[in-house]
């Protein structure tokens, strides 16, 4: 088969075209700087120029594919300039999916996220499960557009699109905010934990075989949750202490505290700059928030499965350990 994906240099991306080529598929990466796909030409990919925001750069190496990976997303929570969230989440998604449907290409996965359910307050939802507003974080907010008011209604007019949702993804080559966490424990700069904090857990691996079965044996108009097991962030870096013998925080902060912080950093970055991890939307996003969801419905119609969080975050945290130069105690 011949597939074609966006956001192959990213993290999610770049393991579905490998895992791709490694079954022996035909893939056709898009890339805005040919140059980060380097290590995927050399594996096989097709590397072609191009931008999910320029409609007309994705209509030749679409053509003639059998099927779309639409994974490319604009994901910095806590940024200070998010003025492109709506053109790569929104249009970018508008753009890919109507070309889609104009080549008739027989099927596409588009990668949607769990975040568009916000803060489910410690419910575990499930596909089912819809949320309107607010939105915690710009992220959030352009993505439930882009499932909500550009996916859902062209799957209504008939495109052959499957929605998959993971949540929290971590594994080596990580850079979001999870890594950065994850940093911070590993350098003792991470005083405090946010208390009752949750999130649903999954490997890299996991995630980008998640997509591959979502193409090969999910129903077109459905969606797919891909998440692993839920759980609170200070319990995750209980299990790290294990592995690495780092002593995790002994501190939680309440969710109240950390809404009053985001509110006071809220004023305080409009004057100064101020680091991520104490932007007003970051610590919003982790002020006793749960993003956590089932993912039964994708075990049970995909085959899809996580590894232990243990076995996961042991491979993650030696890596992060390495590139450090640090070695566990």
């Amino acid at each position: 088969m011949r597939y074609f994906v966006t956001g192959a240099t990213g993290f999610i991306g770049g393991h579905v075209a490998r895992q791709l080529l490694a079954a022996g598929h035909s893939v056709v990466v898009l890339a805005r700087t040919p140059a980060k796909a380097q290590a995927l030409a050399e594996a096989g990919a097709e590397i072609v120029r191009g931008d999910i925001t320029d409609r007309q750069s994705l209509i030749e190496p679409m053509r003639g594919v059998d099927g779309v990976f639409h994974i490319a997303a604009w994901y910095e929570v806590g940024a200070a300039d998010p003025s492109q969230a709506v053109a790569i989440n929104v249009e970018g998604t508008r753009n890919v999916l109507e070309v889609m449907r104009e080549l008739e290409i027989p099927k596409g996965v588009y990668t949607s996220t769990i975040a568009v359910n916000s803060d489910t307050h410690g419910e575990l939802v499930d596909e089912s499960y819809r949320y309107d507003g607010p939105h915690l974080s710009e992220y959030d907010r352009t993505k439930w557009i882009a499932h909500y008011q550009v996916a859902l209604p062209m799957i209504a007019e008939g495109l052959p699109l499957v929605i998959v949702q993971p949540g929290v993804v971590y594994g080596p080559g990580d850079h979001s905010t999870i890594r950065t966490t994850l940093i911070d424990y590993l350098r003792g700069k991470m005083p405090v934990a946010p208390k009752g904090t949750a999130f649903c857990w999954a490997h890299v691996e996991d995630i980008a075989r998640g997509h591959v079965q979502a193409m090969e044996q999910g129903t077109p108009g459905e969606r797919y949750i891909l998440a692993g097991p839920h759980l609170r962030l200070t319990e995750v870096l209980a299990l790290a202490e294990r592995i690495t013998g780092i002593k995790a925080p002994r501190l939680e902060a309440p969710a109240v505290v950390l809404r009053g912080a985001s509110a006071l950093m809220g004023l305080v970055e409009q004057v100064v700059p101020v680091p991520t991890t104490f932007r007003a939307e970051t610590l919003r996003v982790s002020a006793g928030t749960t993003y956590i969801a089932s993912a039964a419905k994708a075990e049970r119609e995909l085959g899809f499965s996580v590894r232990p969080i243990e076995e996961g975050l042991r491979e993650t945290l030696e890596h992060e350990m390495g590139l450090l130069g640090m070695s566990p105690r």
